[in-house]
């Protein structure tokens, strides 16, 4: 043994058979490198073994879920997106020309009531200030404040300033204070709706006079008027208190407005516990046979069956063969309600289905009857879905013209109705009969009428959203 062999080996004993740090790390390679050389790991694209194929294709089955999972909410997100972007440009476009319909030019015309034209002396009666010739009288007062206007189409053109109403309304206010008889007082009278378009602005004083349907010359009458101050814009009170009139400055919504009322009460009578009433027997009572699946399949079909057939069967069965008269809210209710009843069964179907098994087993374990089970357990935990369907059901009728077209509600109709019994027409019809007018005065009145139905569209679901979050009960 040769002196270093003996120095390691006594080295080697005093440190107890350990190897010194030194040695060790010379002595022993670092076994991960080893590993790595001896096997290298496999390219991302290319795995080499098994087990590696396997990890690579579960984490890149991960990263496409994920990825069509956030293709998917792009996609919803987009949708949302588009839907609220074409309901904010129908609102604004609604709104803003609906701007003007809130709003009508009255003019100030100075009127001598003579004393003559209404029978003489004093106490005047009712029938002889009704029968006094308003219409002559105001066409006095036109010619007195524009004496130069002399030739006979001129006069015409000065007449037409004022509404067709104007005379009517001047009875009515004298009517009401007869004391003003024999002398002269200056009224506010509603102006012509092309007078009113041209202080709205909506009438180009620029343009040729063959393009507009007022003249130069009525234009200049106007603007000495605006000048004397004799021109005012005031809240257009007629749009929400009058019925539909050939003038469009005469026209309001109040008589479609009671008719749609009237017509959505009897949908609402004659719909919903109808509709309630077959929902509850078929999920709850009815036997399972071939007759209730023929049944409800009908419904089904029912619900997708175009308004308009409704209508078409309203006006064979309940006009033709039972001889209703048209135009009544009462058989334009009878009506929608058919149109309606689908929704409102199949809706409230889902909402009895919705409720949980356990309950109905529970009442009947505790010995209630299945009646007892259906009236005090499960209708007031389906209840509002059940008035879900119902919102849905009124709102699709409230907006519905199809139909009462079909019976004849779609009648030039003055009055404001006093009842479902009296001829009316329906506001989305009104909206249809404006639309399709060619006075360009019914545009602004059109969108006006709009807005008010969407807007009753809002309250009412709001007020039921309201009542149904009350009555909704937790299971």
């Amino acid at each position: 043994m040769s002196r270093a062999d003996t120095v390691s080996s006594m080295s080697n004993v005093h440190s107890g058979g350990r190897e010194s740090p030194a040695n060790a790390t010379a002595a022993a390679p670092a076994p991960a490198a080893n590993t790595a050389r001896a096997n290298p790991a496999p390219p991302a694209e290319f795995p080499d073994s098994t087990e590696s194929t396997v990890v690579y294709r579960l984490r890149a089955g991960i990263r496409a879920r994920y990825r069509r999972e956030r293709r998917f909410r792009r996609l919803g997100a987009a949708s949302l997106a588009v839907g609220g972007l074409f309901l904010l440009w129908l609102l604004g476009t609604s709104a803003l020309q609906s701007v003007g319909a809130f709003s009508q030019t009255y003019l100030a015309v100075d009127v001598a009531l003579d004393a003559a034209e209404f029978g003489g002396d004093a106490p005047y009666s009712r029938e002889a200030i009704a029968a006094a010739p308003y219409q002559r009288l105001l066409k006095s007062a036109l010619r007195a404040a524009f004496p130069a206007v002399t030739a006979r189409r001129d006069k015409r053109r000065l007449y037409r300033l004022i509404s067709d109403g104007a005379p009517y309304d001047l009875r009515d206010r004298v009517l009401a204070a007869p004391q003003l008889i024999g002398g002269t007082h200056r009224f506010w009278l509603l102006a012509n709706a092309e007078v009113d378009r041209l202080i709205k602005g909506s009438i180009d004083r620029h343009a040729p006079e063959s393009n507009r349907r007022l003249s130069d010359q009525a234009i200049a009458w106007v603007d000495r008027l605006q000048a004397e101050g004799r021109v005012e814009r005031r809240f257009n009170r007629t749009f929400f208190t009058a019925g539909d009139s050939r003038n469009a400055e005469q026209a309001g919504i109040l008589g479609a407005v009671m008719g749609s009322l009237f017509t959505l009460v009897a949908t609402m009578l004659l719909a919903v516990p109808v509709g309630i009433a077959a929902a509850v027997y078929l999920q709850e009572f009815a036997p399972r046979n071939r007759f209730i699946d023929l049944v409800e399949v009908n419904i089904n079909n029912l619900a997708a069956v175009p308004s308009i057939t409704f209508g078409l069967l309203g006006l064979a069965l309940l006009i033709n063969f039972f001889g209703m008269p048209r135009s009544l809210p009462l058989v334009g209710g009878m009506v929608l309600a058919l149109m309606t009843l689908p929704t409102i069964i199949i809706s409230s179907r889902a909402a009895l289905a919705a409720v949980p098994p356990r309950i109905r087993q529970a009442a009947l374990a505790l010995g209630a009857s299945k009646v007892q089970a259906v009236v005090h357990h499960i209708l007031p935990l389906a209840l509002p879905g059940m008035l879900t369907g119902a919102i849905i059901g009124l709102a699709q009728a409230l907006g519905e013209t199809a139909p009462l077209l079909a019976i004849g509600m779609v009648a030039f109709i003055v009055d404001v109705p006093g009842g479902p019994t009296d001829p009316a027409t329906a506001l989305p019809v009104q909206i249809y009969l404006w639309a399709d007018s060619p006075e360009r005065a019914f545009v602004e009145r059109t969108a006006a009428a709009i807005v008010v139905l969407l807007g009753a569209l809002a309250v009412v679901n709001g007020l039921i959203a309201v009542l149904r979050n009350k009555v909704e009960k937790r299971w």
